[in-house]
């Protein structure tokens, strides 16, 4: 086994650990997408069935956003070719979110009815967890579109319950990286199907992209450094709300050097 095989099975399985994402004798839903990290994901679920003394089912569910079909049909021959148990969903999310009735940003509109979507078929599937392909990458670049564009401090979560726990969001490639998944589905020949969103190349998430890369190509240890943030916060070290009341201000900064003793 290459030293990448091993590496991207340890990391995998210390998400999978370390944040309780899979405990066996469970269906699972993977949300695949067709892209390098889905895809991948839905390989590696697959193979760790062979390596431990663990048992979970897997369903691959697609649902194709209605640029083009073509790409759509080429995965599913794929997922029957491979054996892969699948739904293929057929909507137009993506051609609704970028109508001229659409007010809001065609990628969250989209995003958005695709999750309804993906819970709706889990749910007639019975299965209450979600796999999605999401990497250590995906999980900085939305980290900081949220600080820059919602003007909140807020990321995602390896493991998101919704309903109550009735459907539980999973993330296991969360300590991989984007070029480390990239790299291993190429040895692999894992195949890829492009996406035909017209907005994939100008949206807030590409900004954010390349802003990450220039200063990656600076400091190396950005990408680490930006990650362990996220984990890492330090609210007395923040400003208040604006909106919060002034005594309320004031009494957190009494109680603040209270403890500092100062």
């Amino acid at each position: 086994m290459a030293s990448l095989d091993r590496e991207v099975r340890r990391l995998m399985g210390r998400a999978i650990h370390q944040y309780g994402l899979i405990q066996g004798e469970e269906t699972i839903v993977v949300a695949v997408s067709g892209g390098k990290d889905s895809m991948l994901l839905l390989w590696l679920l697959r193979e760790r069935l062979q390596r431990l003394p663990i048992h979970y089912e897997l369903i691959a569910v697609h649902v194709d956003p209605g640029f083009d079909g073509e790409s759509a049909d080429r995965l599913q021959e794929y997922l029957i070719r491979e054996g892969f148990r699948h739904e293929i969903i057929r909507t137009d999310h993506g051609l609704q979110a970028h109508g001229p009735e659409n007010r809001e940003n065609p990628c969250f509109l989209c995003a958005r009815l695709r999750r309804t979507t993906l819970f709706k078929a889990a749910q007639a599937l019975g299965c209450r967890k979600i796999a999605f392909g999401h990497n250590k990458d995906d999980f900085i670049e939305t980290f900081l579109i949220n600080i820059c564009y919602g003007g909140q401090v807020a990321g995602m979560l390896p493991r998101q319950d919704f309903f109550g726990g009735e459907v539980t969001i999973i993330r296991p490639l969360a300590l991989v990286s984007s070029e480390t998944v990239e790299r291993l589905g190429r040895r692999l020949n894992v195949p890829v199907f492009p996406n035909c969103c017209p907005s994939v190349r100008t949206n807030s998430r590409q900004e954010i992209r390349s802003l990450l890369e220039a200063l990656y190509r600076k400091n190396s240890k950005v990408r680490g450094n930006v990650f362990h943030a996220m984990s890492r916060v330090k609210l007395d070290y923040l400003p208040p709300p604006l909106d919060q009341p002034r005594e309320a201000s004031n009494l957190l900064q009494f109680l603040n050097a209270e403890r500092d003793g100062s």
